[in-house]
């Protein structure tokens, strides 16, 4: 018989070390010959990325030992960080971006001997010269991709270019060697995508204030013997239509990404006969209501490639769902089978096959291979394995709330879940809602052993995909354009209400937490609403007038001026909507997580929270950890701060655990 044990005090073999050590996911994958390669997180190693390759005997293993990092800063987000060939005599060469210094590397792993040499120099300027989303052109000797170059001491002191860089180290004493193929007319550039035939080459770009998801162009270059593309000019897009990725088909057709019709689809144009200022676009599978793209947080993100034979590898959904194979001829859309309900915006493509990284509620992130001759999809990389008894996952409900004006607001429910333990039938569990960040993202329907660590004792789990989130399409998107404070604060607000009203929440035990964008909504919630009892807020933005001007990276510096709107026409908004301007409303227990390295949401925000909330009473922790950035990569860092949550909980909520070592509440 199963004992019955209050929720939140159950046993659970899923601690914070385990959970941290899974974190992150395979990324960015390649083709070297007929071997498949990418990124994977290592959170025991410092938190760096490693690459990896699968050879062709099944073998997988380490490219790269320790502490080379393959990471990229690009945009801070970074991005495409390696790229790849076979050498003429045999054996594959390697471009990589080495994160501490941000230089691109040459390396040739089959060579005895070798050893990763720079490409590029250092520069002491600002941030220095940064590279991501390299091509490979051993044709010419060279890599092309994108140069992000600092020109001043300030954040918004950059340009960003497609270069093309020798590869034979004569960059490193000679900036000048550095060849750049386009000018810096757009302030954001992804890397080129070369024509089938070699003489076009075409790139996403876009300008501030405009976001990627608000409105980019693509731009269509002629490649030259050895200067610039020549006769740039833009094909598709606009300031408010989003083309997220852009591509050649075999035949010589330009392939992308857009939004124009509410959801990111699939279109072609053909360069034959294409007249400035007039574009007959084709739509591939139109009339589906659902997304073929996403949000370009990255550089070098991909939703779709071609194969060779003509069909499309495509990944798409109310989110991305699915990975399927277009016949653009057609419209004919075949889905891959299996378990998984999400699909990274990576995918390589060799022959018949498409490989993708895909997880599902009951498996993590795992490099997955689909043979597009027989359908059949097999793990090929970095597959699950499962570090518990899967019977201590929790089991997750897809579910739209209705939230104020009657709109959907569509989240994912974890309920407490343990074999070990039931509950009373007289208590109702606690519920931690989690905002996630972006705010222009979307949280996946994914195993996280960071939801089993909290729901496997007994603490429910609400991931809400509030207005604002992609997936689906650009009206709910949009729908947090001047109102991020206000309608992702009342959409978490509306779950987790509803959740208690209906009884499936305790309404005296609701917490809400989030990270970057979430760390802002969940301090927003504190200071607005009293649906939560206390919140856990991670590396976010707490004052908008600082962080519109020169507070924060460039790439993020005017997102403000959508979410918020124009600083210099709504200066007042931008102090009302902030916490730091309301600290003296928060009156529930919080902590706060910061790393002490981020140039994304700065340190010295939390500082002035803190000090406001010095001497007023209410029971509150901070924790700052050096060597980490936006975003918590080291596994010591992830187990102390998912146990100072959890004990922030066990505090508020009356629960004893002693488990976890006792946080430090001061007042």
């Amino acid at each position: 018989m199963v004992p019955t044990g209050a929720y939140g005090t159950w046993p659970s073999p899923i601690d914070a070390a385990l959970a941290a050590s899974h974190d992150g996911r395979p990324e960015y994958l390649g083709m070297v010959g007929d071997e498949v390669w990418w990124t994977a997180p290592r959170p025991t190693e410092g938190g760096r990325r490693a690459l990896m390759r699968r050879r062709v005997d099944g073998g997988e293993e380490s490219v790269l030992p320790a502490p080379w990092n393959v990471r990229s800063r690009v945009i801070e987000y970074g991005g495409q960080p390696w790229a790849g060939a076979l050498r003429a005599e045999g054996g594959p060469l390697i471009v990589f971006v080495h994160f501490p210094d941000q230089r691109l590397y040459v390396y040739e792993p089959d060579t005895p001997e070798a050893e990763p040499r720079p490409l590029t120099p250092v520069s002491a300027l600002g941030g220095g010269l940064r590279w991501v989303d390299p091509q490979l052109r051993l044709d010419r000797g060279e890599v092309w991709c994108v140069l992000e170059e600092f020109t001043g001491a300030a954040p918004t002191d950059v340009r960003r270019v497609i270069a093309a860089v020798p590869l034979d180290g004569s960059a490193v004493e000679d900036r000048a060697a550095v060849r750049e193929l386009s000018d810096d007319r757009h302030r954001f550039v992804t890397g080129p995508r070369l024509s089938p035939d070699g003489r076009h080459a075409a790139w996403i770009a876009w300008d501030h204030p405009q976001m990627p998801w608000d409105g980019t162009v693509v731009m269509l270059g002629e490649v030259t013997e050895s200067g610039p593309f020549g006769g740039v000019r833009p094909v598709v897009g606009e300031t408010d239509e989003s083309v997220a990725q852009v591509d050649w088909a075999p035949d010589g057709s330009l392939l992308f990404v857009s939004d124009l019709g509410n959801w990111w689809e699939l279109q072609r144009i053909r360069l034959e006969g294409l007249v400035p200022g007039v574009v007959s676009r084709t739509s591939l599978c139109p009339g589906r209501g659902e997304e073929f793209g996403g949000p370009l947080w990255k550089i070098g993100l991909k939703w779709f490639h071609p194969l060779e034979n003509g069909l499309i590898a495509v990944i798409h959904g109310k989110g991305a769902t699915a990975l399927g194979i277009l016949d653009p001829e057609t419209g004919e859309l075949v889905d891959a089978a299996g378990p998984w309900t999400e699909w990274s915006s990576t995918l390589a493509v060799h022959g018949d096959r498409a490989i993708g990284v895909a997880a599902s509620p009951r498996s993590a992130y795992e490099v997955v291979e689909l043979d597009t001759r027989t359908g059949r999809t097999r793990v090929i990389g970095s597959a699950h394995d499962d570090p518990v008894d899967p019977v201590y996952y929790p089991e997750p409900q897809i579910r739209t709330f209705v939230g104020p004006d009657n709109r959907e607001i569509h989240a994912h429910i974890y309920p407490p879940h343990s074999p070990d333990r039931i509950a009373p039938d007289d208590e109702l569990p606690p519920f931690v809602v989690w905002a996630h960040g972006g705010p222009t993202g979307h949280a996946p329907l994914v195993l996280d052993l960071e939801i089993a660590y909290f729901t496997s004792r007994g603490i429910g789990v609400a991931e809400v995909n509030y207005g604002g989130s992609t997936g689906y399409g650009r009206e709910y998107r949009n729908r947090l354009r001047e109102q991020w404070g206000v309608v992702d604060v009342e959409d978490c607000a509306a779950v987790a209400e509803t959740l208690a009203a209906e009884g499936t929440a305790d309404p005296a035990r609701l917490a809400i937490r989030g990270g970057s964008a979430g760390g802002w909504t969940t301090a927003a919630s504190l200071t607005s609403t009293d649906v939560y009892a206390c919140g856990t807020i991670i590396y976010p933005i707490l004052d908008l007038t600082s962080w519109a001007t020169d507070g924060t990276h460039d790439f993020e510096s005017q997102y403000l001026e959508s979410l918020i709107g124009p600083i210099a026409e709504v200066p007042g908004r931008y102090r009302e909507r902030s916490p730091l301007t309301h600290v003296d409303r928060i009156t529930t227990p919080f902590l706060l997580l910061q790393g002490l390295d981020d140039v994304i949401c700065p340190p010295v925000q939390c500082e002035r929270f803190l000090a406001q909330m010095a001497g007023r009473g209410v029971p509150h922790a901070f924790i700052a950890f050096e060597g980490e950035g936006h975003g918590f990569r080291r596994a010591d860092t992830m187990v102390r701060a998912l146990e100072s949550e959890l004990s922030l909980y066990a505090q508020t909520f009356g629960i004893i655990r002693r488990d976890v070592p006792p946080l430090e509440l001061k007042k």
